[in-house]
């Protein structure tokens, strides 16, 4: 009787340790879209391998439109593309280095290089396409 007490404290314990642990791990749906500014960009940019920048303004309709299907993106690739959003009224140096004239524009990065600026709202599918041939 006391090796099936054992053993039956022994499984309740696997499985807290099992409870904690998947607590713990970063889940596909928790991918969210990093905020990004000036002083994180060359960080984030430089350090993972694809990395798409959504440069936007609160004000802007077509950015409004892109959000949900960046955010889309951002689950659907959570292993894969890192996606950031940087809002131009509040940031000015990244805008000003890349010439960004026109909202919303996307900034591709591959390794730290910049590999396409995608500008203007449009389909998911077409971005979708614009930004996963350079994996």
């Amino acid at each position: 009787m006391s090796e099936d007490k054992e053993l039956e404290e022994l499984k309740r314990r696997k499985l807290e340790e099992l409870l904690r642990m998947k607590q713990q791990e970063p889940s596909a749906s928790a991918a969210t879209v990093v905020e990004v500014t000036d002083q994180t960009f060359a960080e984030l940019t430089s350090q993972r391998c694809l990395v798409v920048v959504d440069c936007w303004a609160p004000w802007c309709a077509p950015c409004r439109m892109m959000e949900p299907i960046i955010e889309d993106l951002a689950k659907d690739y959570a292993e894969r593309i890192v996606f950031g959003k940087l809002n131009v009224d509040e940031n000015i140096e990244v805008p000003t280095k890349y010439k960004i004239m026109s909202i919303p524009t996307i900034l591709v990065f591959k390794n730290g290089e910049l590999v396409d600026r995608i500008v203007g709202g449009m389909a998911r599918k077409i971005l979708e396409q614009r930004i996963t041939r350079h994996l």
